[in-house]
């Protein structure tokens, strides 16, 4: 099944619309983002997402904070994750207490081989630690949450060798193709489930409910 990560969260609402609607992690930006969250906000968005009953994990987003300062804020808010979404070197990687997402940003002249062989110096350096890869576009000097597609045969190639959580441009009108195409490991959607800035939570259960309608056809597809 496709993981699915609502990312941006801000409000507790919207938290709630993306865990029944079947989300699997909830992001939460501590990052210079307008969707940023003080950690305060996000520990009581934390404690209303654990004492729901649902399953889902939440995760703290940062861009080349410290390691101590990542730790601190996600021992404070109670993070199941954290997302490292900036030029974090792998050695600060494993200094993080918890499992890491590293995203890998991929520009117009980026290439499947380049993004593996990153991937494998990742895995080798956390040969004890526990990783997972977010592929989003790079856009200028912008950390995610762009609303910019990349190019999804680079994506394909590299699902192929790893799993990987694919953003970027991503929205309830195009996600069904991409899993069709790409069979990522996860998706991840921030302003493609937006109106007027805001979280929307019909788009919210829109994009999750395209992807399960995908996945539903691609099993009737194969058989």
């Amino acid at each position: 099944m496709t993981k699915v990560k609502v990312c941006g969260l801000c409000e507790v609402e919207h938290a709630v619309a993306a865990i029944k609607a079947g989300a699997d992690y909830l992001g939460l930006v501590f990052a210079p983002s307008r969707r940023r969250v003080a950690p305060e906000a996000a520990a009581r968005l934390v404690k209303e997402v654990h004492d729901s009953g649902y399953l889902p994990a939440v995760v703290g987003v940062f861009v080349d904070s410290t390691a101590e300062e990542v730790n601190r804020i996600a021992d404070y808010c109670g993070l199941d994750l954290v997302q490292l979404s900036g030029d974090e070197s792998w050695e600060r990687c494993r200094q993080i207490e918890r499992p890491v997402i590293k995203t890998i940003h991929v520009s117009a002249a980026a290439t499947a081989s380049g993004i593996i062989a990153m991937m494998e110096d990742g895995v080798a350096a956390l040969a004890q630690g526990e990783i997972t890869f977010l592929l989003d576009s790079q856009v200028g000097t912008a950390r995610g949450g762009t609303g910019q597609p990349f190019d999804w045969k680079l994506a394909k190639e590299v699902s192929a060798r790893f799993p990987a959580i694919v953003a970027g441009g991503l929205n309830p009108a195009n996600v069904g193709q991409l899993v069709k195409e790409v069979h990522p490991w996860g998706v991840d959607v921030s302003s493609g489930v937006e109106r007027n800035g805001r979280k929307d939570i019909s788009r919210i259960g829109q994009f999750i409910e395209t992807v399960r309608n995908a996945e539903e056809d691609i099993t009737r597809a194969t058989g």
